[in-house]
């Protein structure tokens, strides 16, 4: 046995012993990949030992995250864990939960459970390698991004999307390793597929390369020749078998996603050459692993003291201050706009974006084929299209891929050193959803910029006709919905959106145009949607009626109110997470509990505002789907009018 095959099957005893303490896990993935992982941890991957946040370390993504306990292990040979944490896999509270998260253990360089995202994220961090290499040079970044996906995850068609980027990009500095053990959950993988891998990724413009998943000169051979080719994305095809190493049960399905019984254990533990004891690290195992960790140290330590070195070079230095700037300090220079005109929000957005882009030079990101409609077009046009111009061009033409483009920015935000955006229509963000949702569990600030946000889509009909959208992202934990009333609230949401350091934020904007409201009449509006609901206008004392709304709405809340004599407060309300954080007394301040007479609009769905305006309060809203025709009319069908909604209040009160 060699040095290489016992801290393999040291491995593989934590993985089973983990597992079955757990009562809960993978072992059957985690064991026929262990001899690439560790093989790659051991000999290939370049970290700090003392520093898992070290800048320009090798990205490995354990996109086939139910394979956590493999991870776990070698995180602990590592060092960045202890065994008591091997031990606690699964529990409450420990730093080994079931799928790895981001946020809670060290090493661990993205949250993947769901199939498919790990790889389109690896993806993202492969680009900002590529563009901060470029805007700072090979010697300041210079790493790999490894993958480690299943066939779950390729089977998934985030993957290919994904994939074909890379491909297009010419990602050579990501390698991805695909255990092809031919075994899911259900069943072997010919129930469910009958893909042929090399030519789809040979036909994505990737270097395909076939090994023994078991034979490590293979393997060697095979991580240095992905290493060797720097025009293309490469992957691994590793052909494995399930629970590699299983004493009766290699092969079965069965070891996918249940623990190994005891006596398997035992019988496979035999086998490997390993004892009975449960979570045997053996000193020599951990002492030939960790002999190349002073030369890790030594290159990490050369390396910060070249990029201090590079810090007396104005260019650089500016560029490196941009790259290392914690997000809160950001100084933006926002554009002025002329109260009394009509803008619609998306316009205002492209205008906020043309002023800012070229004092933003980690500001990258695009749309999903519908520049002009996001507004995008002029950065794209500014700046060029990423990798196709070169890599120093910051527009990423994602094409008609929304699921991928969100996972995508996941990846660069994760990378660090870069800010990133995504544009689509907002009736479109259901199939970025997902995607959102682990931007909001990894705690990712990134900018989602949702257009065409209502029925005043108008002609292209129900489909594009955004209705529960709204509403629907609002119910994601973490996640920042900001809804602007005209182009001065869209700038003062896009500081806050580009200020977060742990949330994502969407911006849902019109493609109607809306009134600029003046910040000599409404002076809250420059500061108030900080704080996501404030009092635009008011009135003297007491309200006797209060009218709350988001966006668009808000115009329509202004021309409703003066339709009546009594005292009328209106609150604007462009994001309903940041009041809701609001202390209970800066709230009872907006909405005083003893002010009853309460009505809301928003254009999509309703019963998110009687939480604001009571069960028995007035809302205008849309419950039902809409219909191809013009914005105006629908408007009108749909009783948007002051003249509606103040019939509707009267009513009630």
């Amino acid at each position: 046995m060699t040095q290489t095959d016992k801290t393999i099957a040291v491995v593989k005893g934590l993985i089973m012993d983990g597992v079955a303490k757990a009562n809960s896990g993978h072992p059957g993935g985690a064991m026929s990949s262990a001899d690439y992982a560790t093989i790659l941890f051991s000999e290939f991957l370049n970290f700090n030992p003392d520093d898992p946040q070290w800048f320009n370390r090798d990205r490995f993504i354990l996109s086939a995250g139910h394979e956590s306990m493999l991870l776990y292990s070698l995180l602990h040979l590592n060092g960045f864990i202890s065994i008591e944490d091997i031990k606690n896999f699964r529990q409450f509270g420990s730093l080994t939960p079931g799928h790895p998260e981001v946020h809670l253990t060290p090493g661990v360089e993205a949250t993947t459970g769901p199939l498919g995202q790990g790889l389109a994220m690896s993806v993202g961090f492969a680009t900002a390698e590529a563009y901060l290499r470029e805007k700072l040079g090979a010697d300041v970044m210079d790493h790999y991004t490894y993958v480690l996906s299943s066939d779950g995850d390729l089977q998934e068609p985030i993957a290919m999307g994904a994939a074909a980027l890379a491909g297009l990009w010419n990602l050579g500095k990501l390698i991805v390793f695909y255990d092809s053990n031919k075994i899911q959950l259900a069943g072997p993988t010919c129930k469910a597929d009958c893909t042929d891998h090399r030519k789809v990724f040979e036909g994505l413009c990737w270097q395909v390369l076939e090994v023994d998943g078991h034979n490590h000169d293979e393997i060697r051979k095979a991580i240095r020749g992905a290493q060797m080719e720097t025009g293309k994305p490469t992957l691994i095809i590793g052909h494995t078998t399930m629970a590699k190493g299983c004493a009766s049960m290699e092969g079965s399905h069965k070891t996918h996603g249940e623990p190994l019984k005891a006596d398997e254990i035992k019988a496979t533990k035999k086998k490997l050459g390993l004892p009975e004891e449960d979570f045997y690290v053996p000193g020599d195992v951990v002492a030939e692993y960790r002999a190349r960790f002073d030369g890790l140290r030594k290159n990490a330590a050369d390396w910060r003291a070249m990029v201090d070195g590079k810090l007396s070079d104005k260019d650089f230095a500016k560029m490196w201050g941009h790259v290392t700037k914690p997000r809160p300090e950001l100084s933006i220079e926002w554009p002025e706009f002329t109260p009394g005109e009509s803008m619609a929000t998306r316009k205002a957005w492209g205008t906020c974006l043309d002023a800012v882009m070229e004092s933003l030079p980690t500001l990258v990101g695009g749309s999903a084929d519908l520049d002009p409609s996001n507004q995008t077009a002029n950065f794209r046009n500014t700046y060029g299209d990423f990798a196709v111009d070169g890599y120093g061009a910051r527009n990423l033409a994602f094409g008609v891929r929304e699921f991928n483009m969100a996972a995508i920015m996941n990846g660069i935000q994760l990378h660090g050193g870069l800010l990133p955006f995504g544009a689509t229509f907002l009736t479109f963000s259901d199939y970025c959803r997902n995607a959102i949702r682990m931007s909001a569990l990894q705690e990712l600030p990134v900018l989602y910029v949702f257009t065409h946000d209502s029925f005043w889509v108008g002609e292209d009909g129900p489909t594009h006709q955004p209705i529960e959208h709204v509403s629907s992202l609002r119910l994601i934990p973490g996640l920042i919905d900001l809804r602007p009333a005209d182009a001065n609230e869209t700038k003062v949401c896009l500081d806050i959106a580009l200020k977060q350091e742990k949330m994502p934020s969407t911006l849902f904007l019109t493609r109607q145009g809306l009134p600029i409201l003046d910040p000599a009449e409404f002076p809250a509006i420059l500061d108030g949607p900080r704080r996501g609901g404030y009092v635009l206008k008011d009135c003297d004392g007491t309200p006797d009626l209060i009218l709350v709304a988001s966006g668009s709405e808000v115009s329509l809340c202004l021309e409703t109110a003066k339709l009546f004599k009594r005292k009328v407060r209106v609150v604007s309300m462009p994001s309903a997470k940041l009041f809701d954080d609001q202390p209970e007394s800066y709230k009872n301040d907006v909405l005083p509990p003893e002010v009853t007479a309460r009505a809301a609009a928003e254009a999509g769905r309703t019963p998110l505002w009687h939480k604001y305006v009571g069960l028995n309060g007035v809302v205008l809203g849309v419950d039902h789907f809409g219909a191809s025709a013009p914005g105006k009319t629908l408007s009108d069908k749909y009783g948007f009018t002051p003249e509606n909604f103040a019939r509707m209040i009267r009513e009630k009160y």
